[in-house]
């Protein structure tokens, strides 16, 4: 049984990783970095506090930025 508990913390540390490192890549050339540093963080999460703390900050930073988008849209419809 620890076994397969040290193979599925190894395989989400492995893949998250890569994930969240792709996305960083994605940030400084133009690509999707947000579709690859949220499922990292994700999978980082389950075994890592730290991965759990970051993904909290980076969700409410997503929430806050839809909020100002949503509200610039609603200005501009109304103008």
């Amino acid at each position: 049984m620890k076994h397969i508990q040290l193979a599925r913390k190894l395989a989400f540390t492995l893949i998250g990783g890569a994930f969240v490192l792709l996305g960083a890549m994605f940030i400084i050339v133009p690509g999707p970095s947000l579709l690859f540093i949220v499922p990292g963080l994700i999978l980082l999460s389950y075994d890592y506090p730290v991965a759990k703390q970051m993904l909290r900050k980076c969700m409410k930073l997503m929430t806050k930025s839809a909020a100002w988008i949503d509200e610039k849209l609603r200005e501009r419809k109304y103008r």
